[in-house]
């Protein structure tokens, strides 16, 4: 049996388990972050960065890595499959430049490698399966233990649950099961050797109980997307990627535009998946328990939600940058990182972020419900509004800054503060 201490410990090396670790670096702190895959996971073949997460990315020293690879997109073109018509609508405020000219669609295994590449050799634990945690009093406070299946026990100052929509962290909080929202959403990347021709622009195209899309990332390389509302069978979904293509292509999109069928041609076999769209109901979130002492939860630990806003890695971000902030100011405050002050500090976490994360939730559900609602003629005609009216409305959301991570002084100064 190995025993081990840290100062804290991260589940998960998705978008939040790595934004937090850098976020912790940049304010001095190693944290140790187990992962059960045996290297960084890449699920989906892209992900929308919109100004708030390229923000919590300037927070964090690294948004200019992805900004020089990837330009904003400042249009989005929505096609009625039904009548043909195609509506536009503008991504970008007028005149907003730099961070906030408009969302980026980047490859999601080049953001998690620039965020990995920020952080010390042996950073993360790959590999690593949790059996149990529990709580253990120590001097005065109270720390995690985590119990590893090859015998490995490390005790840490603070456990934040990483760990995705079916989080180990989440359920030891006592935290409700994600529920299926009764859609999926089947992802790929579209590989065009010879150049794909697009214009530099968003396509989305809206039927009844479908709605579906395509975004160029690069000259060759095509991101789609398809959200359903009626699944097919589980076998299906588990089946082989030319399958899953042909059963795209032959009964969900037969009366699509070519443009987007001959994307779906295109695609990378290796990279097609077809998922459940899961979500946490908004009271669980609000009325749930997302610290306990010193154990918290981020990203979609916290706030899973369907895809139809496209904010679920951005707020996982955002995540990042508030928690980095709450234990800056703690260290700050308190000479140091000190376990008796820990839980005040995270609850202040918790509570500037669940009211945030539960109206993106809601709002992200109910965008979906009013997109792909059916074709009763009250479901056309808030399906209209929704992309007249409320879509420009949403900019709100999009351009929330989270705010910087604080300057916290080096160990000797912090020192001289206790000794004062």
């Amino acid at each position: 049996m190995k025993m081990m201490e840290e100062e804290v410990v991260i589940v998960g090396a998705g978008i939040a388990g790595l934004a937090t670790a850098v976020a912790l670096q940049r304010l001095g702190i190693r944290a140790l972050i187990l992962e059960k895959s045996p290297g960084l996971r890449a699920t989906g073949s892209a992900i929308t960065l919109f100004p708030n997460a390229l923000l919590a990315l300037d927070a964090l020293g690294v948004a200019h890595k992805l900004t020089s690879l990837y330009a904003p997109f400042k249009m989005v073109l929505v096609t009625n499959v039904e009548t043909g018509a195609t509506q536009e609508i503008s991504l970008a405020g007028n005149g907003a430049t730099g961070l906030r000219a408009g969302p980026r669609y980047v490859h999601r295994k080049t953001l998690l490698e620039v965020l990995a590449d920020e952080l010390p050799s042996g950073a993360i634990r790959f590999s690593s399966h949790i059996d149990a945690i529990e709580t253990q009093s120590q001097e005065g406070s109270t720390i995690a233990v985590i119990h590893l299946s090859d015998g490995t026990i490390i005790k840490s100052k603070i456990l934040i649950g990483c760990d995705g929509v079916h989080s180990i962290v989440a359920r030891w909080l006592g935290l409700g099961e994600p529920v299926n929202s009764g859609r999926s959403c089947v992802l790929g990347l579209s590989v065009f050797p010879d150049g794909h021709g697009l214009k530099q622009e968003v396509r989305q195209f809206a039927d009844v109980g479908l709605r579906a899309g395509f975004v160029p990332i690069n000259d060759k390389e095509v991101y789609w997307f398809l959200n359903c509302i009626s699944s097919p069978k589980g076998k299906i979904m588990r089946a082989d990627p030319e399958v899953i293509q042909r059963e795209v292509l032959e009964n969900y999109v037969k009366d699509f535009p070519e443009i987007y069928k001959d994307t779906i041609r295109h695609c990378d076999l290796s990279k097609l998946i077809w998922v459940p769209l899961m979500f946490r109901y908004p009271w669980g979130i609000v009325f749930g328990n997302l610290r306990k002492g010193n154990i918290t939860v981020a990203g979609d630990a916290m706030h899973p939600m369907t895809p139809d806003l496209g904010h679920g890695g951005c707020a996982a971000l955002e995540d990042a940058v508030v928690l980095g902030r709450h234990i800056g100011n703690s260290i700050i405050k308190n000479g140091g990182l000190v376990p008796r002050a820990i839980a005040q500090d995270l609850d202040g976490y918790v509570q500037e972020r669940k009211w945030r994360v539960t109206w993106l939730a809601t709002g992200s559900y109910l965008s979906g419900w009013i997109q792909q609602g059916g074709s009763n003629w009250w479901k056309k005609i808030l399906r209209d509004v929704f992309y007249k009216f409320l879509i420009p409305k949403i900019r709100s959301v999009i351009d929330y800054d989270c705010g910087k991570l604080p300057i916290v002084p080096s160990s000797s100064q912090l020192d001289s503060k206790k000794i004062e």
